[in-house]
């Protein structure tokens, strides 16, 4: 089973600093909020970003002419999947639609198949099992998720307070004067 993704986070990376992507499922699981990294080159890492934040007045790239090549004949881009992980190398293909109406599946690298994606404007999924393997939880949202917690629990308390919960009758010097 597939689920969608969208894409998080796109680090260029330099020297020794890996390139990477961070996918999310479009519909995050409260319950477990999840992040697909993937390290990808930063040649690749680019070539997303140029896709994400397109520059009009740049030359066309290889995933560009990619693109203009299944366009001329005939056939479009229905999705891209991410079908398998194999220790911290992951899989994908170009799930594509011929000028005869078939469906084709052509092996790639995930990095070339999000950045046709974003071109392309198509959905990119992953294979649950992926996200079993390698996905990390999204440690931001669960962040955010105890935080509106404590909030909801401060508010149950600061309206559960009464007047009488601030008498004080220790008879020490907080105690109210006759």
């Amino acid at each position: 089973m597939f689920i969608e993704m969208e894409i998080k986070t796109v680090v260029i990376g330099g020297g020794p600093v890996s390139s990477l992507i961070v996918l999310q499922p479009t519909q995050q699981n409260e319950d477990e909020p999840l992040n697909l990294p993937i390290r990808i080159g930063s040649v690749e890492a680019t070539a997303i970003s140029m896709g994400v934040n397109p520059d009009a007045s740049a030359r066309p790239m290889t995933h560009d002419l990619l693109k203009s090549v299944i366009e001329s004949l005939g056939s479009h881009l229905r999705s891209v999947l991410i079908t398998d992980v194999s220790g911290t190398t992951f899989y994908a293909q170009l799930d594509l639609i011929n000028a005869g109406g078939h469906e084709v599946r052509v092996d790639c690298r995930p990095s070339d198949a999000i950045a046709l994606a974003v071109r392309c404007n198509v959905p990119i999924f992953a294979e649950r099992a992926v996200l079993r393997t390698a996905a990390m939880p999204d440690f931001g949202a669960i962040e955010n998720q105890e935080h509106d917690q404590e909030m909801r629990d401060f508010h149950e308390f600061v309206e559960g307070l009464s007047p009488d919960d601030f008498n004080v009758t220790d008879g020490g010097d907080n105690a109210p004067q006759k």
